[in-house]
């Protein structure tokens, strides 16, 4: 009898996870960690040195991101991912600087942040899980959160507008704006991979069911049930206006990429104008290292 050869399973985005944190504390059909396996398989197919590769979030489920993946990263305070982010990528611009954060972290609290770094076209990628609700805090209304929702500070149905987010940091000055949901997995890491390989403020929205406190309250099934609903209504419509793809309760879901143009980063603006005062005295110096 010919011996066996022992079958050890390799999953390839283990690599770039803190597998002794595993299993994560996210809720039964959650998207978070659907989308964290696309952002891993982005590293892979962009071939991305993890040696200069920072992750930076704040508060809120998609918070706990930084503490799982296996690269240099920050858990900043809550709304404050962009300025730590800011700050990494100017004092060492090799650095690939992401944040991964939720929409209540970077559109409310940390708006602003999120605005300037957008006009400044500071070149750091920021993916935004949209759970369209606060869900570490009880499943208060969010800046997200379509009309007539039920969520806990809403009981009768939500009535706040709503921000369409692609519109938004388009008008700020992203050069990169996308949209996908957790069940396009496959366009999601593409999309990733393509943001790492743009210069400038670049934003995917990622919609992520929240089963919990979401889908629950309004009746919507499980994690399931969602993805199902979003395979039925999303629409890919790559060039969309971004004015024409905001959020409702249960209308069409436009996905895609939206916005893909060029112009001069924060960093390249600043060294444009210190050479335009200084003239020949200027001296570019290199920047520190991290390692």
């Amino acid at each position: 009898m010919s011996d066996l050869t022992e079958l050890t399973a390799h999953n390839p985005v283990e690599q770039f996870l803190r597998m002794d944190r595993i299993p994560h504390i996210w809720c039964p059909g959650c998207g978070i960690g659907t989308s964290v396996n696309s952002f891993a398989h982005a590293l892979i197919d962009a071939k991305i040195d993890t040696k200069n590769l920072a992750i930076v979030s704040g508060i809120g489920c998609t918070g706990r991101v930084a503490g799982y993946v296996n690269q240099d990263s920050f858990h900043t305070t809550h709304g404050r991912a962009i300025p730590f982010a800011t700050g990494l990528k100017l004092a060492n611009p090799k650095l690939n600087v992401v944040v991964y954060s939720g929409d209540g972290d970077l559109f409310a609290i940390g708006g602003n942040h999120l605005i300037h770094a957008a006009r400044r076209n500071v070149d750091i990628k920021v993916v935004c899980i949209n759970n369209l609700i606060y869900a570490m805090t009880g499943g208060q209304t969010a800046p997200t959160t379509p009309g007539d929702v039920v969520t806990s500070t809403n009981p009768y149905g939500t009535y706040d507008p709503s921000f369409n987010l692609p519109y938004l940091v388009e008008a700020a000055g992203a050069v990169y704006v996308a949209r996908w949901t957790a069940f396009h997995v496959r366009q999601l890491a593409r999309s990733m991979q393509e943001m790492f390989a743009k210069k400038g403020f670049s934003f995917i929205e990622v919609l992520s069911p929240c089963p919990t406190l979401y889908q629950r309250r309004n009746k919507m099934g499980d994690g399931l049930d969602t993805m199902k609903f979003y395979k039925e209504v999303s629409k890919v419509r790559n060039g969309a206006l971004t004015k024409d793809v905001a959020l409702t309760k249960s209308g069409e879901i436009t996905v895609g990429k939206f916005v893909d143009r060029e112009r001069s980063d924060y960093r390249d603006l600043m060294h444009d104008q210190l050479f335009e005062s200084l003239g020949d005295d200027y001296v570019e110096t290199e920047a520190c290292s991290c390692q």
